[in-house]
């Protein structure tokens, strides 16, 4: 459980939330020293490391590598499973829509991060830019985003729902 927000402020630590976030920032230290970007993430379950991951994107030309992803993408593999119910994501930095999408998907319980998105645009990653996207009509985006729909576009939906065999989200 943790603890209560006091209007205004950050929100009380619980007693490990310090301990893990470290680790989460030496993660993102150690990766600039690499040549990574400087993102590091932790995700623990019942008090244990179970998984952590470094930004990748640069590394491995794969926008997707997020330090958040590839850090759920490795407690996944560990726990068998795509539900990471139960875990908490630390982070070194306020997770981007994509890692908070990610971490959602996954089914973690609780997000802990420590810089934040004025700390990332300062060192020229403005997140601030997909947030403020996501709060606008999409008529307005830059990017356009347009649904064709043919005869049999509910076709895979179709399949699944006949499919017995199918893992239920």
């Amino acid at each position: 459980m943790s603890a209560p927000s006091v209007p205004g402020s950050a929100a009380l630590p619980a007693p490990d939330d310090a301990r893990w976030l470290e680790a989460a920032i030496a993660l993102a230290v150690q990766n600039v020293a690499d040549g990574g970007g400087p993102f590091g993430a932790v995700i623990v379950r019942d008090g244990e490391l179970l998984a952590e991951g470094q930004n990748r994107v640069t590394r491995d030309l794969d926008p997707t590598a997020h330090a958040e992803v590839q850090a759920i993408r490795a407690a996944c593999r560990i726990v068998g499973d795509f539900s990471l119910t139960g875990t908490t994501l630390y982070t070194s930095c306020e997770p981007c829509p994509l890692c908070l999408s990610a971490a959602l998907w996954a089914r973690v319980d609780r997000v802990v991060f420590a810089a934040d998105r004025d700390d990332a645009a300062r060192g020229g990653f403005d997140d601030r830019e997909f947030y403020e996207l996501f709060a606008k009509d999409r008529s307005e985006w830059t990017l356009p985003i347009d649904s064709v729909r043919p005869d049999n576009a509910p076709a895979p939906f179709d399949a699944w729902l006949a499919h017995a065999a199918r893992t239920h989200y």
